[in-house]
């Protein structure tokens, strides 16, 4: 909001600026870089860098014919220092604007000219303009560069660390994005300001915006009205009673019988911007003068802002920076009377609120879901994101709501859609230079389940146990008991690549990927029925189509395939031990047979050590023609080759299951 109100301000000054200062020379225009600079107007100060780096010939320019240029000699009498001090004021100010596209090449200039031992700190701003400018790899080198080379302030090194891993959280997230779609809201809800804090009541929809108000020739922040069949929004009329100039409002919240309008007003008194929050009360035909709320929320020479009342009319959640915090603005928490005065301020605490700042509060009573924006935590960049359940004093720890509900810039303000438990509103300047614009989110994550059975009967394994896996971090995401209908289902939110384990006493473990395909029942995709393969310990189960050549040890490629289920199932079952065994007709003496059984056996053992499994894991028997599961021969005398088939087998045997 103040970057908001600096940028309209800054603006307004230099469109006189442009026709007032046209014969400034270079050094005029440093002068007045510099002490918009020192005054924070950054916006301002660019302006005035860019006019003195053009003038230097540091800013490609072409040539008007017929014009002296005069900064030939100018630029051949100022020092290597000088440049680079144009270059990184230059850089320093886009940056305090939040506009790191255009940072991100002067400070390139500044680590290109070697300049860093004359601003020790170019690499990490540089690298935080590459962050958000989503050249992540080389954000990473150049933070790693700073943190080698800086020998100065140690939070400086903790910032240069938290950026790189929020290069890495960025990278991981943006390769597996959530399951949303988000898009501009379009029409005129999106102006040449700023426009932000959009909020539903019915169907009618109040936000902010910086859009140029004709009457006053200015852009100020204003709260808008509008409903989906009006042409252009309007502006909300609050006869505000102050004398104060310039007064800008925004961020509104409603009370729940959309009687009383919640808004943060704010002013400027020099370089000071003034913030507190108000209520105004419809009186049937008009909101009536904003009242500043008392102490509670509003501390003498501290800022309050972003109000939003609960669905009980009798909370509000709110920002400050007032003592009692953790730090910068902070989320807090207020009980309202009946008249909607505050009655009580407490701060949400460290786990919600970090040294840096928290804004735009949500809090869903109902799920007892507070989402909120933050740069304290490991994120995207910028304000991100934030999902905490509980309540005061009981908060779990915030969850990053990643990407695409994050991006590299700033998302704040919150807002679900009432009619629609798939759709809400955000605000993010990930499409702008310097301004928030307004979003439309649609949830499109989807359940993902099926049916799990047994092998061999086909019904239905209640009881059992299925756990949705990370397959990236290894991590169980959900973990549910199966009831009598062996139906399963897991809610999926990201692209990521999951797995799904079967677990039941008396069956093989099996670990498969996520389906990703099958019939969808209402909003469930159903992929194909899983089975479980029991067993029991010391009790022998025949591999089929493990063949040899006559009289060989030597495995077949098509015999592979089967030992390659063998190896899925140790995989999947780490703590098994097995015995792998190969038994033989009566042909041939026993020591033959005990021989070939034997090293039958090991080439198996072998096969399947090879697909990474520990050889302590699975070991060899050979049992020769001792284990006959058939007869060799027919009662009378005659030879059976379908018995002998049968004895010509590999089984194996599960020894351990711990």
């Amino acid at each position: 909001m103040k970057k908001i109100l600096s940028i309209i301000l800054s603006l307004f000054c230099l469109l006189w600026a442009e026709n007032t200062f046209a014969q400034y020379t270079t050094v005029n225009f440093r002068a007045m870089g510099d002490k918009a600079f020192r005054n924070k107007d950054y916006y301002e100060a660019a302006y005035y860098y860019r006019k003195a780096a053009e003038g230097l010939k540091l800013v490609p320019q072409i040539k008007v014919p017929f014009t002296p240029d005069n900064n030939g000699k100018q630029q051949q009498q100022v020092k290597a220092t000088d440049l680079n001090y144009i270059r990184y004021q230059l850089a320093e100010s886009y940056r305090g604007y939040e506009n790191y596209l255009e940072a991100e090449p002067w400070y390139y200039q500044v680590v290109n000219e070697n300049a860093e031992s004359q601003y020790p700190l170019v690499r990490l701003w540089y690298g935080v303009c590459l962050r958000a400018d989503q050249h992540f790899d080389e954000a990473i080198k150049q933070l790693e560069m700073f943190q080698h080379n800086y020998k100065g302030d140690g939070k400086l090194g903790e910032l240069a660390e938290k950026e790189i891993r929020n290069c890495r959280f960025a990278k991981e997230q943006y390769q597996y994005p959530i399951l949303l779609n988000v898009t501009k809201l379009k029409g005129k809800w999106n102006s040449d300001g700023s426009n932000y804090a959009v909020v539903r009541r019915d169907n009618n929809f109040y936000f902010t915006s910086s859009r140029m108000i004709k009457s006053d020739k200015k852009h100020l922040n204003r709260i808008y009205h509008a409903t989906p069949d009006m042409e252009s929004p309007e502006i909300v009329n609050l006869r505000d009673a102050d004398k104060e100039k310039e007064t800008e409002y925004g961020t509104p919240s409603l009370s729940p019988q959309g009687n009383r309008l919640y808004l943060t007003r704010w002013y400027k008194i020099g370089t000071k911007i003034i913030h507190a929050i108000y209520k105004s009360d419809w009186n049937g035909s008009e909101w009536s003068s904003p009242q500043k709320l008392n102490s509670n929320v509003n501390a003498d020479g501290f800022n309050a802002i972003q109000p939003f009342v609960c669905k009980d009319g009798k909370t509000m959640f709110f920002v400050s920076n007032k003592p009692g915090g953790q730090g910068g603005d902070d989320i807090w928490m207020s009980e309202l009377d009946s008249n909607g005065n505050p009655i009580s301020s407490i701060n949400l605490g460290s786990t919600i609120n970090t040294p840096s700042d928290e804004q735009a509060p949500y809090y869903d009573e109902g799920n007892k879901r507070l989402i909120y924006s933050s740069k304290g935590f490991i994120g995207l960049g910028g304000f991100d994101f934030f999902e905490s359940i509980g309540q005061p004093e009981h908060w779990s720890q915030p969850r990053n709501m990643g990407y695409p509900m994050n991006s590299a810039k700033d998302d704040l303000y919150f807002s679900p859609d009432p009619d629609n438990d798939t759709k809400f509103y955000v605000s993010s300047d990930r499409e702008s230079d310097c301004c928030l614009e307004l979003f439309e989110i649609m949830d499109q994550r989807y359940f993902a389940g099926g049916f799990l059975v047994d092998c061999n009967t086909h019904k239905p394994l209640g009881g059992a146990m299925v756990t949705l896996i990370d397959s990236l971090s290894k991590e169980n995401i959900k973990q549910i008991t199966l009831a009598k209908d062996g139906k399963y289902t897991f809610k999926i939110t990201t692209k990521r690549p999951y797995n799904l384990m079967f677990e039941k006493d008396g069956y093989f473990t099996k670990v498969l990927p996520l389906p990703k395909g099958g019939r969808t029942v209402a909003d469930t995709l159903f992929g194909p029925d899983v089975c479980l393969q029991a067993f029991v310990v010391d009790k022998p189960m025949v591999i089929n189509n493990i063949l040899y050549d006559f009289g060989k040890s030597t495995l077949r490629p098509e015999s592979e395939t089967e030992l390659n289920g063998v190896v899925t199932i140790l995989k999947d079952n780490p703590k098994f031990k097995i015995e792998l065994s190969s038994h033989t007709d009566s042909i041939g003496s026993d020591a033959y047979n005990d021989k070939l059984s034997q090293d039958r056996a090991q080439s198996c053992v072998d096969y399947i050590i090879s697909k990474g499994i520990e050889d302590t894991r699975v070991f060899a028997k050979g049992y020769g023609k001792t284990k006959p599961i058939a007869p060799n021969s027919l009662p009378d005398g005659k030879d059976n080759p379908d018995g002998r088939q049968l004895n010509r087998r590999t089984e194996f045997t599960v020894l351990k299951t711990d």
